[in-house]
């Protein structure tokens, strides 16, 4: 059985149906989100319909929570800013769906959260055998870094799947992981960037909320700067 994992898709539909499609092509009998399927981008109304037709079950990122729970992010006012503008948007139907979100689902022998296992919505794990020795468990899932991983400790895994609509990494292209006969591969697709920049454009945000997608940059950053 092939179960795939998806995490930090942050409104970016077109990221979100490219990495869909692909999973599809591989035959994939099982998807689970590793959360975050609100935060910066304008499409948030989009994914939400997406992940839910396909009955796609989530986990509780920290972008999630703060829509759902009316907060904020202490770290970041770009996070802030978008979070003001999704607010606005967002249609009441989705709002019960996110806010039923768990903070940590069991599948089988892999544990899924968002963070990590001392906060499992806002954590930024340390990926080291020392972290995991303290945490019950073999297999183990989990996004929010938008860094895309694999690590064995002894008989222990750690996966993240990257971020499908906001890489971190250096490369650009929409991220995903795949579990299969006890192990995962990993994987990429690249999707149309140009039509979220447009609709950011439309929606009043400057390059500097999107531009990072063009080269999958650590933080945010204008489209001139790269």
């Amino acid at each position: 059985m092939k179960t795939a994992f998806i995490s930090d898709i942050h409104g970016n539909y077109e990221a979100l149906t490219s990495v869909l499609a692909e999973i599809d092509r591989l035959g994939v009998d099982n998807i689970y989100c590793a959360g975050d399927v609100v935060g910066y981008y304008t499409q948030i109304n989009e994914c939400c319909s997406m992940l839910r037709e396909r009955q796609i079950p989530c986990v509780m990122g920290n972008h999630d929570w703060y829509l759902a729970g009316g907060g904020f992010c202490i770290r970041s006012q770009s996070v802030n800013d978008c979070m003001v503008y999704q607010r606005k948007i967002f249609e009441p139907s989705h709002m019960e769906w996110l806010r039923s979100f768990p903070v940590q689902r069991d599948i089988g022998e892999i544990r899924l959260v968002h963070g990590g296992w001392s906060d499992p919505i806002d954590e930024y794990i340390d990926i080291t055998p020392t972290y995991f020795e303290r945490v019950q468990g073999r297999v183990f899932v989990s996004g929010h870094t938008h860094l895309q991983s694999l690590n064995h400790f002894g008989d222990k895994i750690h996966c993240n799947p990257g971020s499908v609509g906001q890489p971190r990494d250096g490369d650009p292209r929409a991220a995903f992981a795949i579990y299969e006969n006890g192990d995962f591969t990993l994987h990429r697709v690249e999707y149309d960037m140009q039509k979220v920049f447009d609709l950011m454009d439309a929606a009043g945000f400057s390059d500097y909320y999107y531009g990072g997608l063009q080269t999958g940059a650590r933080n945010l950053r204008r489209l001139s700067d790269d």
